[in-house]
């Protein structure tokens, strides 16, 4: 069962798509429309639209495209349902009892109770007196038992199946164990736990569920780290360990450590707006995240060579976000919990004093591949410098040139003519990258993924989306069209499932907006669907448009190869009066 439509057009109703996006997306007036840098990809100049008259939204950049539901399924991880009960809290109208299917909605909740009760099993177990060597591991490290139960810190034993003995005896099954990968099936299809002999970091999400697990060594075995995998209700690439405590800090302003142990250690030093990523490679999903909850940010990495490299990549990543960032040079320690253990709370905040800016940093970063005494030296670091300042403001140009003027005795004129010869590169550089990327992010939405079979039957397909678009536009036209064709007159599948659900809400008298097509399809293949309905747009709208397609899609189909020589005579009969038909 699913959630009746009618329910769907009165959620459709009662919001404003306007009210939703701007809760996560800075929006700004343009015309009839809004605009805004896209939550779904790093951009720098807003490519990200919201139509309030269709409700919708559209990413010029990444094709990204959708209604109310499947705008909050992909910024929340929630399934359709779950969208829908947020959706619903908010409009203020009260979800059917029965008429839905909820399983999946089901599942998530088994999972997320499953790591609450195993993330109290892990806390128990580090407070049991067996275990003393874990306790002793976290109080070597300077942690104080509130700081251990604040952060709800445990302990896995070294043995194969006491997690799951003892969340089989709260009536937990080993498939839903499995899901959570708080289990594994080995190979004689027996199953052990996770996460054996290490100390655990829950990982909490910004409602407060427990989603996931870290697990560290005590000693110096590897791996050091193991993580949850992906589940039902986490995702490695969209979360952030802390976030949860540090989103209530008064300032907006984040601090990015690498490891658990230094977010924890800046927390119970009284810094509690630091926030790490899990081990995993800094995303954009987590960039967009961070700037929800910040104006300010400092990349504090570890001062090692895989520090710099990850520092490097966040900043290429956070750059595209709005924030304004600064790196801090990890001086006189490895990283923060190191620095705050070994020098205390006044030294780390010492550091972000000193901190510098983006440019700042680079430019820095610089000076180490260059011999700067030289001529050849000093000409090749000011070529290099002027090519990351020819990504920066004007302001930023004349400062920065003013001071390498004066720090390297070249003239600040020189110097910027040299910047902007290299913005003069950067910009034919980005201009043929982002229209290569804009027309592989197209290609992927309407072909690969999303419709496999657009490629082979392009003539039949531009056909299907035309008319698809033209009666989301204009469902009164099906009226005067519905005895002229059939879905079964579509080439391609997924077109077909598309025609075959518009043609369902035309008949009931619901709307042919987005948000009745989100409980049908993927968010993935809600883009195409909104790519195919933008199509609208540019069309004269007239019932001879919807004629030409039908006219098309029945001249393809009559001229389809068929084996007769496999059909039976029932079936050659219906084949040729077909043929014959579509020829008159």
């Amino acid at each position: 069962m699913k959630i009746s439509r009618d329910y769907i057009q009165t959620l459709h109703d009662r919001l404003d798509i306007e009210d939703i996006v701007s809760s996560y997306v800075s929006l700004k007036r343009t015309g009839r429309n809004l605009q805004g840098l896209c939550p779904f990809h790093n951009e720098k100049t807003p490519s990200f639209t919201v139509f309030p008259e269709t409700k919708s939204f559209y990413c010029f950049g990444c094709q990204a495209s959708g209604d109310i539901i499947s705008f909050t399924m992909r910024m929340e991880n929630l399934d359709y349902v779950e969208a829908v009960k947020s959706l619903a809290s908010k409009a203020g109208i009260p979800l059917p009892d029965e008429g839905f299917d909820d399983s999946m909605s089901k599942l998530r909740m088994r999972i997320l109770s499953a790591n609450r009760d195993a993330a109290k099993y892990y806390n128990s177990q580090l407070f049991a007196p067996q275990n003393s060597e874990a306790l002793d591991y976290f109080r070597r490290r300077g942690l104080t038992k509130q700081t251990l139960t604040h952060f709800g810190l445990g302990y896995a034993p070294p043995g194969w199946t006491g997690l799951i003995d003892h969340l089989k005896s709260l009536g937990y099954t080993e498939r839903e164990l499995i899901l959570a990968d708080l289990a594994k099936r080995g190979k004689n299809n027996s199953v052990y736990d996770s996460f054996r002999n290490r100390v655990i970091f829950p990982i909490i999400d910004l409602r407060g569920n427990v989603v996931a697990f870290g697990a560290r060594v005590t000693d110096d075995s590897k791996p050091k780290y193991i993580n949850t995998a992906d589940t039902p209700v986490y995702k490695k690439g969209n979360g952030v360990f802390g976030l949860n405590f540090a989103k209530n800090s008064p300032e907006k302003k984040l601090l990015l450590v690498e490891g658990y142990m230094d977010v924890i250690a800046l927390h119970q030093a009284g810094i509690t707006n630091a926030v790490a990523c899990q081990g995993t490679a800094f995303t954009s999903e987590q960039a967009n995240l961070l700037s929800r909850y910040a104006e300010e940010l400092y990349i504090c990495y570890d001062n090692d060579g895989a520090g710099k490299k990850a520092t490097a990549r966040a900043l290429s990543v956070l750059g595209k976000t709005g924030l304004h960032i600064k790196v801090v040079q990890m001086e006189g320690g490895k990283d923060a919990d190191e620095i705050i253990r070994t020098y205390g709370k006044e030294r780390f905040l010492s550091l972000l004093n000193k901190s510098g800016n983006e440019i700042e940093y680079k430019l820095n970063s610089l000076l180490s591949d260059f011999n700067v005494s030289t001529d050849d030296g000093k000409a090749k670091y000011l070529t290099a410098a002027a090519e990351v300042l020819a990504a920066c403001s004007p302001i930023d140009k004349e400062v920065y040139a003013g001071r390498l003027s004066k720090e390297f005795g070249i003239s600040k004129e020189a110097i910027l003519t040299q910047i902007r010869s290299s913005e003069i590169k950067a910009r034919r550089v980005y201009s043929a990258e982002r229209r290569k990327a804009i027309n592989k992010a197209a290609d992927s939405v309407f072909e690969g993924r999303n419709n496999p079979e657009r490629k082979t039957n392009l003539k039949a397909a531009v056909a299907e989306e035309t008319l698809i678009a033209l009666l989301m536009r204009n469902p009164d036209f099906y009226r005067k069209l519905k005895d002229e064709f059939t879905p079964d007159d579509f080439v391609t599948q997924f077109n077909k499932r598309i025609i075959t659900v518009l043609i369902e809400l035309i008949e009931g008298n619901y709307s042919t907006d987005l948000s009745m097509f989100a409980q049908e399809f993927t968010p993935e293949e809600m883009d195409s669907i909104g790519n195919i309905a933008r199509k609208g747009i540019t069309l004269a709208n007239t019932l001879t448009e919807c004629r030409d397609c039908i006219k098309t899609l029945k001249s393809l189909k009559s001229g389809e190869k068929v084996d007769v020589r496999s059909m039976s005579d029932e079936e050659y009969l219906k084949a040729f009066e077909k043929m014959k038909k579509n020829r008159n």
